[in-house]
């Protein structure tokens, strides 16, 4: 089984190792800015942080049996503010017509925006290489962001982002950034994702601020416009399942797709669930098909201590006001009889 939990500071080596894997900007291969990352998060699981849309949690993913941390996903409260905007590209098409030469196209086209008071966005997913497809590790670590949400509803805004990988040369360029980007800042696609990271002034003082028609770009850019990569086609699958679409944006550096849903019409945050956990446990290795068994994500948080918040994957009995776990499964929680658990569908 896995244990999922806000992140530690001793996780430090262990997250350096996931960022070599996915060096993104939500989790870059920084150690510096790895370490920054996990002070912002145990302070926003603790509410030093006082305004809730400045907080970002950070979870990390750990295997029960070694104690190994081998993933990682986080939360943005809030992507998008006045110091440092929402910046996309929309995308939409134009039609031209000559009625002299008898001539119509229709052109995709590009035009950047910004946005300054943005919706929460999830991102940082990241799971070992080792472990990856050992039971679901990828969705427990995607779902446990809505778990939370669903727990803490007015921390976060009325509307879930995230920003689809798109796909990539093997040497981790973006054709789009070397046919686009690269020519308006001087920048590597390298160089300019670092940069923003911190300052996004630059994009919004070097990029046009009109229309880019996409027919200029190969036939081969304008096909990958709105497209995921291989590594993320099944997590917008998983998305698109519970409630996701494409917003018709995508990202100024990479060109991958965002994905976007009202925060309340998501289905696991529709299906949250509370109960205190009950006296009886349930069976080891009991059928999560039986009946009334639901196969779930369990959380249980405290205000004060290491283990401020635990969840693990597990069969759940409602029973009135209560549920009913395995006994392994309450014993990961730490959780106690009377204690309340929070929970929304695995499936």
């Amino acid at each position: 089984m896995y244990v999922i939990r806000d992140v530690h500071k001793g996780d430090l080596p262990a997250l350096k190792k996931l960022a070599g894997e996915l060096n993104t900007v939500n989790l870059p291969n920084d150690e510096k800015e790895l370490s920054a990352i996990v002070e912002k998060s145990a302070r926003s699981f603790d509410g030093r942080i006082r305004d809730p849309f400045e907080r970002e949690y950070l979870f990390v993913l750990e295997d029960a049996r070694s104690g190994k941390v081998v993933g990682s996903s986080l939360i943005i409260a809030q992507h998008g503010t006045r110091d440092a905007p929402h910046i996309f590209f929309d995308v939409y098409e134009k039609e031209h017509y000559s009625h002299s030469v008898d001539k119509h196209f229709r052109h995709r086209v590009l035009s950047i925006g910004y946005n300054f008071e943005g919706p929460t966005e999830i991102g940082g997913l990241v799971v070992d290489s080792q472990f990856r497809g050992q039971q679901k590790p990828g969705k427990q670590l995607s779902l446990v962001r809505f778990l939370y949400v669903a727990m803490h509803r007015p921390r976060f805004r009325d509307r879930i982002l995230v920003e689809l990988l798109p796909r990539l040369e093997e040497d981790n360029r973006s054709p789009l950034w070397e046919a686009l980007g690269r020519k308006f800042t001087g920048l590597s696609y390298q160089e300019a994702d670092r940069l923003s990271r911190e300052n996004k002034e630059f994009i919004q003082q070097l990029f046009p601020p009109g229309e880019i028609y996409a027919t200029i770009f190969s036939q081969k850019i304008q096909d990958a416009i709105g497209e995921v990569g291989p590594q993320t086609a099944g997590a917008k699958d998983m998305l698109t399942r519970i409630g996701f679409r494409y917003d018709e944006r995508i990202d100024p550096f990479d060109g991958g797709p965002h994905y976007s849903a009202p925060t309340a019409l998501i289905e696991p945050i529709r299906r949250f669930r509370r109960a205190k956990l009950g006296a009886t446990p349930l069976p080891q290795g009991g059928d999560a098909t039986a009946d009334e068994v639901e196969e779930r994500l369990v959380a249980l948080e405290r205000p004060h201590g290491r283990n401020r918040f635990r969840c693990v994957r597990s069969p759940v009995r409602f029973r009135d006001a209560e549920a009913l776990l395995p006994e392994d499964a309450a014993t990961l929680l730490g959780a106690e009889r009377g204690e309340r658990l929070h929970t929304i569908p695995f499936d």
